[in-house]
C-alpha cells in the first residue's frame, strides 16, 4: 500500500477542512471574510474585525471605496474587455494619468505583481541587448538577499528564501544577489554584463526592512556612474503607503522604471505596470510581450480614479500623519512583548518577543479580539492598514495588541 505524503502541518489542516477543495498553496487565518468597507471586514457569522493588511497594501484606499466602486460600475456598464488587438478608449487616459504621476513617458500595463516585476526584466535585458550592448545572453540583474517579487519561476530562482524555492527548480540564470542596504555591495557586483539593479525601495515580505538612509541615492549615483537600470519595486511599498506617493520619494530618487501593483487596482481587481521612459521602454516592440487582460478597459477605469485619488495628496498626506501617531503607540511595546520596530508611513513590521509567542500565535490571538494582522518570518508581524483607517481605530488595535502581550 502506498502511503501518500501531504504536507499538511496543523494550519494546513485546518485549511483543508475549511476549503477542501482549494489548493493549499497557503495557510490563512481561521476567519472567513463575507463583506468589507473602509478598514473592516466582516466575517460569514457576522463579526467585525479591523483590517489591519489591506489585502498586502492593495486596499491602501480602503474596501469598496465608493469613487473606486462608481468607476468600475459605470465602466461594466460599457465594455470590460477587448484584448490588445484593439484600442480601447480607456487605456490612454489612464496610461497618460499614471505616467504624470510617476514623471515618465510611457507605460506598459499588466496585471499582477508578478508580471509587472517579469515584464521589468524582460524590458532592461532588451535595453542591455539593444542599448547598452551587452553580448547576446549574457545579460545580469543585481537583486537583493531577502527580496520578494512574485511567485514565478524566474523570480523565486533568486529568493534566498528556501519554502519559495525548494523543489521548484532549475531556475533562470542571469541574477546576482547582494546583502540589502549595501550600495557599495551593489557597485562591487557590477560588470560589463549588468544591465539592471532590481530593488525593493523598502523589503515589504521579509518584515517592512527600511534600509539605511542615501542607500536608494547611493544606487542612483551608482546606476548612472555605471551605465545601467535602476528598477524600483514599488508594488507594496508605492502608491501612498510610507507618505510619499514612492518610496522612492523619501531620498527623493527617481528610478529608470517604477513597478506598480496591488493599490493600482484600488482593491477591486489585479491592476499592474511597468513605467519608464521612451529610451528604456520603448525597447519593446509590437508582437514581444503582451498580455490578453492587460490594459483592459475595466482596469484602466478603475486604475484611472486611483491615480486621480492619488494625484491630489491627501491619501499620502494622511498615511504620514497616521504613521507618525501608529508610531508613537507602538513603540511603547518595546521591551514589552516587542523587539523592535519598523515604519515607514503607514506600513511596520512588529519584531515579536519569542518569549511572548510567535508572530503567528499573536496573529491568531489578535484575530480573537478583532483584529487582522499577518505573522512573516516566524517573530514578526505586519501592519498596514488601509490609508482610511481612523486614529482612535489604530489606537483600539494597539489596545487590544497590549491585552494579547499581557496574557
Amino acid at each position: 500500500m502506498t502511503t501518500l505524503h501531504t504536507g499538511l502541518g496543523a494550519a494546513g489542516s485546518a485549511a483543508a477542512a475549511a476549503e477542501p477543495h482549494v489548493a493549499r498553496n497557503y495557510a490563512p487565518l481561521e476567519v472567513t471574510i463575507a463583506r468589507g468597507e473602509g478598514a473592516w471586514v466582516t466575517d460569514i457569522d457576522g463579526r467585525r474585525y479591523l483590517d489591519l493588511l489591506a489585502a498586502y497594501s492593495a486596499v491602501n484606499f480602503g474596501h469598496r471605496h465608493p469613487a473606486l466602486v462608481a468607476a468600475l460600475e459605470e465602466q461594466l456598464g460599457r465594455v470590460a474587455l477587448t484584448s490588445r488587438a484593439f484600442r480601447n478608449d480607456r487605456l490612454e487616459p489612464f496610461a497618460a494619468a499614471l505616467a504624470e504621476l510617476c514623471g515618465k513617458d510611457l507605460v506598459l500595463p499588466m496585471n499582477t505583481g508578478a508580471e509587472a516585476v517579469e515584464t521589468g526584466i524582460k524590458v532592461a535585458r532588451a535595453w542591455g541587448y539593444r542599448v547598452k550592448g551587452v553580448r547576446p545572453d549574457a545579460a545580469r540583474i543585481i537583486v537583493a538577499e531577502g527580496n520578494f517579487h512574485g511567485r514565478t519561476t524566474t523570480i523565486v530562482g533568486f529568493s534566498d528564501d528556501d519554502s519559495a524555492r525548494d523543489g521548484f527548480g532549475p531556475f533562470t540564470p542571469g541574477f546576482d544577489a547582494v546583502p540589502y542596504g549595501d550600495a557599495e555591495a551593489i557597485a562591487a557586483a557590477i560588470t560589463d554584463d549588468t544591465v539592471a539593479v532590481l530593488i525593493e525601495p523598502i523589503q515589504g515580505e521579509a518584515g517592512v526592512i527600511i534600509p539605511p538612509e542615501g542607500y536608494l541615492r547611493r544606487i542612483r549615483e551608482i546606476c548612472d556612474e555605471q551605465n545601467v537600470l535602476f528598477i524600483a519595486d514599488e508594488i507594496q511599498s508605492g502608491l501612498g503607503r510610507v507618505g510619499t506617493t514612492f518610496a522612492c520619494d523619501r531620498e527623493g530618487v527617481v528610478p529608470d522604471l517604477y513597478l506598480l501593483g496591488k493599490a493600482l487596482g484600488g482593491g477591486i481587481l489585479p491592476v499592474s505596470a511597468v513605467v519608464g521612459d521612451e529610451d528604456v521602454l520603448g525597447v519593446i516592440r509590437p508582437g514581444e510581450h503582451g498580455s490578453t487582460f492587460g490594459g483592459n478597459p475595466l482596469a484602466a477605469a478603475v486604475g484611472l480614479r486611483a491615480v486621480e485619488m492619488l494625484s491630489t495628496g491627501e491619501f499620502q498626506e494622511r498615511a504620514l500623519a497616521l504613521g507618525e501617531h501608529l508610531r508613537q503607540g507602538l513603540d511603547d511595546f518595546i521591551g514589552h512583548g516587542v523587539t523592535a520596530v519598523r515604519i515607514a508611513g503607514l506600513w511596520a513590521g512588529v519584531d515579536i518577543d519569542p518569549a511572548f509567542g510567535t508572530g503567528r500565535e499573536i496573529a491568531e490571538k489578535l484575530l480573537d479580539r478583532g483584529v487582522l494582522v499577518k505573522d512573516t518570518h516566524g517573530q514578526t508581524i505586519r501592519i498596514a492598514p488601509p490609508i482610511v483607517v481612523r486614529a482612535t481605530e489604530l489606537d483600539w488595535a494597539l489596545e487590544q495588541l497590549r491585552l494579547v502581550l499581557a496574557g
